[in-house]
């Protein structure tokens, strides 16, 4: 609970120090990407925080060239 809270005390300096910089400059997309992207990394964060299976990437590129691979090793042989 006291890393969840943390984790969000973080992102909440993170956003009152770099938005207003963003909003003043008029960096409207800047200011929607940083948003998102600090919205996916907070909730990554704190899925590893309470200890959630998080899928690895490269599980889903296995998945993708697991078939090319079998099917080359299997004319090598």
């Amino acid at each position: 609970m006291w890393m969840i809270l943390l984790i969000l005390l973080i992102s909440l300096v993170i956003v009152a120090i770099e938005a207003p910089y963003l909003k003043r400059n008029g960096l409207k997309k800047e200011l929607f990407v940083f948003g998102c992207l600090l919205l996916l990394g907070t909730g990554l964060c704190i899925a590893e925080a309470v200890e959630a299976n998080i899928p690895n990437p490269l599980d889903w590129i296995t998945f993708v060239y697991r078939p090319f691979s079998d099917l080359i090793l299997s004319m090598v042989e």
